[in-house]
């Protein structure tokens, strides 16, 4: 079964935009930006992190997911996405997602390395589009 429809998976993948990445810290929110790539074979966003996000996903597996498209401060689209993340502790993992991540933001291959793999199984998700 697909959960993420295909209008929605051709905007995740349309350009590169931010993420807002929210975690649980104990009872409370935690929101951050991040940059990721989504893959539609097996609905799953790879993002690498760090720090409290990290934790946080270590802590609680259940985040959100939400990116938007804005042009001139209007906006065209959003998806959210609901799901499970996982921190995948291996290095040659960590490194290829985040050589893909890095090409899509157009960043230097090496950035970033302290960085840890996040892979988030897509439970839920939904998109709007303006007018």
């Amino acid at each position: 079964m697909t959960v993420v429809p295909p209008e929605a998976a051709d905007l995740l993948t349309s350009e590169p935009l931010m993420a807002h990445l929210a975690t649980c810290r104990g009872d409370r929110p935690h929101v951050a930006p991040v940059w990721y790539v989504y893959d539609s074979t097996d609905e799953v966003v790879e993002l690498v992190t760090t720090g409290r996000k990290l934790a946080n996903v270590r802590e609680n597996p259940y985040v959100a997911l939400s990116i938007q498209k804005d042009t001139g401060g209007h906006a065209e689209w959003t998806v959210t996405l609901l799901g499970t993340a996982e921190v995948v502790d291996d290095e040659a993992a960590t490194r290829e997602a985040t050589r893909r991540i890095n090409a899509k933001y157009d960043a230097r291959e090496e950035a970033w390395s302290e960085n840890r793999l996040v892979r988030v199984s897509v439970g839920t998700a939904s998109y709007r589009t303006y007018e």
